[in-house]
């Protein structure tokens, strides 16, 4: 079974016109993203630093946007309520975020607890960290497998792994309209393709 360029297409747009309406949800992931494409390189030559960079630059910020800055109201663009877009949501919604972020947070709190001042507790963190991002990847493409197709599931393991690029490209210019005083996108290029 192979990815499909379309569907993947299908998805990233999903993405962007449903969840990165706020450009400080925008800049936040311009952010994340060039950190998470340090973190990559990090992979190559300390995986346990990479996954210290994921999880506390790049999830972190990420996230934020999308818990704190991303409007929940009805989407007034795409004619949807905030409750039909996280039902619809293939990867990671906010429910499944929760419980992921839940995870994370827990891990260094039981090794603190396990071993109270120990030596290198943020490295083993890291180390845990590590797994639980390739973790969280293998379980919801696995997931995906089941409840869509095999064909959802490794198109949207390729999405979550390339969106780094992805969005550096698509909202680098976000701090600009931010510093210009434009809190929300007024998301020209999803009524321009509505339109067509």
């Amino acid at each position: 079974m192979k990815i499909s360029f379309l569907k993947l297409n299908e998805q990233r747009w999903d993405d962007h016109r449903y969840y990165h309406h706020s450009r400080i949800n925008q800049s936040l992931h311009l952010f994340s993203a060039l950190s998470f494409l340090y973190a990559y390189y990090l992979l190559l030559v300390d995986p346990v630093a990479a996954a210290l960079v994921a999880w506390l630059v790049s999830m972190t910020s990420r996230q934020m946007g999308h818990f704190f800055f991303e409007p929940k109201t009805y989407d007034e663009v795409n004619r949807a309520t905030h409750e039909h877009k996280e039902e619809i949501k293939v990867g990671y919604n906010l429910k499944r975020k929760l419980v992921l972020l839940s995870i994370w947070m827990a891990i260094p709190i039981a090794l603190w607890l396990l071993e109270p001042g120990a030596d290198g507790l943020l490295r083993k963190a890291g180390q845990f960290w590590l797994y639980l991002g390739f973790g969280g990847l293998a379980f919801r493409t696995l997931q995906l497998f089941f409840i869509r197709d095999i064909q959802t599931g490794l198109t949207w393991l390729v999405k979550i792994v390339t969106d780094p690029i992805h969005d550096v490209l698509l909202y680098y210019k976000s701090p600009l309209y931010l510093l210009k005083g434009q809190l929300i996108d007024p998301m020209d290029d999803v009524k321009a393709r509505q339109a067509t």
